[in-house]
């Protein structure tokens, strides 16, 4: 199972707002242009988000993404089941072996995921960055010539 790129976004985006929060909101072109990323694309994803209580959009000249809710309190389940697109199988499976065997393992494994995913906040995930020396954008921008 491979984790979807637009997940892989959202949930670095995310976390990059909760690390670099301090010093206020975070424009969507920001994120994009570290993530490499076209912003119309990142937008769609962040206004999801925003229309679901994970971030708090700010309009305005100074204005961006802060986290609607505390580090501790957004997990990076929530932020998958936002952006969860249910897939139809049109039609299939078609058989009894696809239904009642292959069907619940697979939806087995993914509540699986998901719990998992759930006990995973972005205060553990901006600890582990931390841990890892990874600087914050504001220690970077930090001036101290006299």
């Amino acid at each position: 199972m491979m984790l979807p790129k637009k997940l892989f976004y959202a949930v670095e985006a995310v976390l990059y707002i909760a690390y670099n929060s301090g010093r206020g909101p975070i424009t969507g072109r920001d994120i994009a242009e570290r993530q490499g990323l076209p912003s119309r694309y990142l937008e769609q994803l962040m206004q999801r988000l925003v229309r679901a209580g994970v971030l708090r959009g700010v309009r305005g000249p100074h204005g961006g993404y802060l986290l609607a809710r505390e580090r501790r309190r957004i997990t990076v389940g929530d932020i998958c089941e936002v952006l969860e697109e249910k897939e139809e199988l049109n039609g299939h499976p078609a058989t009894k072996l696809g239904s009642l065997v292959v069907t619940p393992v697979w939806e087995a494994a993914q509540k699986q995921t998901l719990d998992y995913l759930k006990q995973i906040n972005l205060a553990d995930l901006c600890e582990q960055a931390f841990n890892q020396n990874i600087r914050r954008d504001a220690d970077e921008k930090m001036d101290f010539a006299i």
